[in-house]
């Protein structure tokens, strides 16, 4: 059985923003991903979280969306590293452009709408299956905004969020100190209908 929690270092990175280590576990533990899940992964960055899920779902496919060429070539060799060739397909597009050619879903994660949120939403809205997920890593509260703002018109959806502020132990000399990451918010939409 795979368990979340991957150490950041063993990512191929460059300059590639990416989701660290525990946001990808409470993002995991939100999605609820079944072996045999559909995820779509928008705004892959390196590809961490598409990875993540494509070791929970081995039954599964993972699609990771990313516009970035660098980040594109970070995904493939990313992909190639935890051999999840046949698991995790990367479309190299801005989303919304290709979602409409995927096959429908059980799970989406946003790491990044390259401000269409709400064209992407509505989208995901069409080929999201009932029951299924889409989990909003968000460290603007513009996106919270946008989130929150689109999921209070909708019927069909719950949703909740929260804040994690992650603090990492370091040496400073013969002293230990928290060092403080970014803060991230995490909203979690299930849809119900």
């Amino acid at each position: 059985m795979n368990l979340p929690g991957i150490a950041d270092e063993e990512f191929i990175r460059d300059k590639v923003p990416m989701t660290k280590e525990e946001i990808r576990i409470l993002t995991m533990c939100k999605a609820k991903i079944r072996p045999d899940d559909i995820i779509w992964d928008i705004g892959a960055g390196t590809g961490s979280l598409s990875i993540e899920a494509a070791l929970l779902a081995p039954q599964g496919k993972v699609y990771a969306i990313e516009k970035k060429d660098l980040a594109v070539n970070l995904l493939h060799q990313n992909i190639a590293k935890f051999k999840l060739e046949n698991n995790v397909e990367v479309i190299a597009t801005e989303a919304p452009k290709g979602l409409d050619d995927l096959p429908s879903c059980d799970v989406v994660f946003i790491g990044g709408s390259g401000k269409h949120m709400f064209e992407i939403l509505d989208l995901i809205d069409t080929k999201l299956k009932t029951g299924g997920r889409i989990i909003v890593n968000a460290v603007t509260i513009q996106t919270i905004a946008q989130i929150t703002e689109y999921m209070t018109k909708k019927e069909n959806y719950t949703y909740e969020a929260i804040q994690v502020q992650v603090n990492r132990l370091r040496k400073i000399g013969s002293y230990d100190m928290f060092n403080a990451q970014n803060p991230v918010y995490i909203v979690t939409c299930k849809k119900i209908k």
